[in-house]
């Protein structure tokens, strides 16, 4: 195996009693690359999401993490290994200020983890690294702000600030462009593609806006009914008639709109 392969499952496999969510899913995922998850809803992508991160325990196989196993992993031991999440609906503490917020991210790592509330004078370290992270994300003029001030493209942003705050190596964003007006889309997905084009992070991508997926990702895996339906460069998909008569359904055409 490739040693630039940061995560792997092998035969990945939830089930919920009868149903059975993902579906055997074995594939690798290189390191500083930003790979996107789509398929139709029910396809099995955000439940694929919670066993990655340790959110869900798989019915069976194995998730293999930095070559550590980490399949029985809860969420808090994924996060302290580098793995950040963000979720579908958007997950910030709302009468805080932008900075606070990701302040107690940065500290919820630390060796202060268990003094979240104390003041941020005590812990100036995790103060300057959320204004670093806050630069980073284009909120630094809103750092005071009470974050549900926020419009929802900047609650957005703030999210990956979270997400960010505490350093991780490999982000897993579950559809991050979710309830955004549609011009507020490219900047959002331009700042996620500088985050890793860095090259320190690995991006993957839960996504049903085609144009953005096909614009960003360096390879795609297409999932049908809790399997991996194909998997490839964009190119590749757009272009693969199975993948098109099974998910895209001629919504995304090469030079076309979606």
């Amino acid at each position: 195996m490739s040693s630039d392969v940061i995560l792997r499952t092998e035969n990945l496999r939830r089930e919920f009693g009868a149903l059975v969510a993902v579906d055997d899913v074995t594939m690798q995922v290189q390191a500083h690359t930003l790979h996107s998850i789509i398929g139709p809803n029910g396809a099995g992508k955000t439940t694929f999401f919670n066993l990655l991160s340790g959110n869900l325990q798989p019915t069976s196989g194995k998730v293999i993490f930095k070559e550590q196993d980490i399949t029985r992993f809860p969420m808090h031991k994924t996060v302290h290994l580098g793995i950040g999440r963000s979720f579908q609906i958007t997950n910030i503490f709302p009468n805080l200020s932008v900075l606070e917020n990701v302040r107690l991210a940065a500290q919820a790592l630390g060796k202060d983890n268990f003094k979240l509330f104390s003041s941020n004078g005590r812990f100036s370290q995790y103060t300057d690294r959320a204004t670093q992270v806050l630069e980073q994300v284009g909120l630094s003029a809103r750092a005071n702000d009470p974050a549900r001030t926020l419009p929802h493209g900047d609650q957005r942003k703030l999210e990956l600030g979270m997400i960010l705050a505490p350093d991780p190596e490999l982000l897993l964003l579950d559809e991050p462009t979710a309830g955004m007006a549609s011009e507020q889309v490219p900047e959002l997905m331009a700042l996620i593609k500088a985050v890793q084009a860095a090259g320190d992070k690995t991006v993957m991508l839960v996504e049903h806006n085609m144009n953005v997926v096909m614009g960003a990702s360096d390879m795609i895996t297409v999932m049908h009914q809790g399997a991996v339906l194909a998997e490839g460069t964009p190119d590749e998909i757009a272009h693969n008639e199975i993948v098109q008569q099974a998910y895209l359904g001629g919504l995304y055409e090469i030079g076309g709109e979606s």
